[in-house]
């Protein structure tokens, strides 16, 4: 999609985050076309970028297409140039935690004083409740809410193998900001919006707080098989790469026995039905085991895809970088990361008419933007440097 034409183009964002649940919704605006200004802390920048471990990456990822304006939020000199920022902004971006913003004299009520067309966007770890005070973290709600049990071995509770609650709930934020930005349209006036960590796993539970109530005993892990679907499995191929299969309607599975040359399997009563090959899922699973390991991977591969049926191979995040399909048409663009690294990183998850959204523009070095930033606030070159020499601001290169 051509820079013209994005949707967002024309808004700004003022965003004031770190780590993942913050930047990641800056981030999507900033794919869709938002001029995303990110506020970090004068001299070095957001400490997100000095993570290691995993969070090594989290910074390189969360902050493509974003503008960087160093600058020193407690100074008395600084808070014009904040002032300026969040008069001409659109949005506010902040993950901070509870009472952070309110004691920078930044809260929801002096930003709207300031601009009544301001959509204030706070992302938190619980919504307004008995727990809105508490600090929490992706991890932290991945336990409260049960997606660590339903994910680990019986007794052995395990987060999910991305953060994918910060995600999830930075994507609330983006649903509640457009909401926002619409109902400006029509009134002239902004809002606070509030994404909550704690309720974005809740809502991922949702389906199964339904099914406690219909399935008989307590409800047991995914990791515990209790398939809805009579093939539904991680199978091995003769040359030992697992590859997940799903065979899960009637009509799939006839495809599967014709494809694989297995009639015989049509013959069997109780794998006539969906139903009846998940009563007899001790039976048809351990067949099948047998029968996949006579393929290669490149072989098996090809004939489910034949059969159209649900299949892919279990990669680590490694194999994606070669992935044929995120590979194709550009949906996988080399970035420059702050430290001079070239890395291949996926674009946002959405086309319209067809167009996607690519990385324009890699994250930036601290400060990058700070001179461009804040030239077209008014500020002339003398000042600028003034508020260099003093600290104030950080000018990156």
């Amino acid at each position: 999609m051509s820079e013209s034409s994005l949707p967002l183009r024309g808004l700004t964002v003022a965003e004031f985050s770190h780590a993942i649940m913050g930047p990641s919704a800056g981030m999507v605006l900033a794919d869709l076309g938002a001029e995303v200004i990110k506020v970090e802390p004068a001299p070095n920048g957001d400490p997100t970028r000095r993570l290691k471990g995993s969070g090594v990456g989290f910074f390189g990822f969360y902050n493509r297409n974003k503008k960087s304006l160093a600058i020193d939020i407690k100074s008395p000199r600084a808070r014009p140039v904040i002032e300026a920022l969040l008069r001409k902004s659109d949005v506010l971006v902040e993950n901070f935690a509870v009472g952070t913003m309110d004691r920078l004299g930044l809260g929801y009520e002096a930003v709207s004083r300031l601009n009544p067309r301001i959509v204030y966007a706070s992302l938190k770890g619980f919504l307004s409740g008995p727990y809105e005070q508490r600090r929490a973290l992706d991890e932290v709600v991945q336990m409260m809410s049960g997606l660590a049990y339903m994910t680990g071995p019986p007794g052995r509770p395990l987060r999910a193998g991305a953060s994918v609650i910060d995600v999830m709930g930075g994507f609330g934020a983006v649903i509640g900001i457009l909401a926002a930005l619409r109902e400006r349209d029509r009134t002239g006036k902004g809002g606070r919006v509030t994404s909550g960590l704690f309720e974005a796993a809740a809502f991922l539970m949702g389906q199964h707080m339904v099914n406690s109530v219909y399935l008989p005993g307590p409800l047991q892990p995914m990791s515990i098989r209790n398939s809805a679907w009579g093939v539904y499995d991680i199978f091995e191929s003769s040359d030992g790469k697992p590859i997940f299969i799903g065979i899960v309607t009637d009509t799939q599975w006839k495809r599967f026995c014709a494809v694989f040359s297995r009639p015989d399997f049509l013959d069997v009563k109780d794998f006539e039905s969906n139903t009846s090959r998940v009563l007899s899922r001790e039976r048809l699973v351990p067949l099948l085991v047998e029968f996949f390991k006579k393929f290669p991977a490149a072989e098996l591969l090809a004939k489910c895809d034949e059969a159209e049926l649900a299949f892919g191979p279990v990669n680590t995040p490694v194999d994606l970088f070669d992935d044929p399909h995120l590979n194709a048409d550009g949906r996988l663009r080399e970035s420059r990361m702050p430290d001079g690294k070239m890395v291949k990183v996926p674009r946002l998850p959405i086309e319209i008419d067809g167009a996607a959204f690519t990385v324009r523009d890699d994250p930036p070095v601290a400060g990058a933007d700070t001179r461009a930033v804040l030239r077209s606030l008014g500020l002339e070159d003398a000042a600028i440097d003034d508020l260099a020499r003093e600290g104030v601001i950080t000018l990156g290169h």
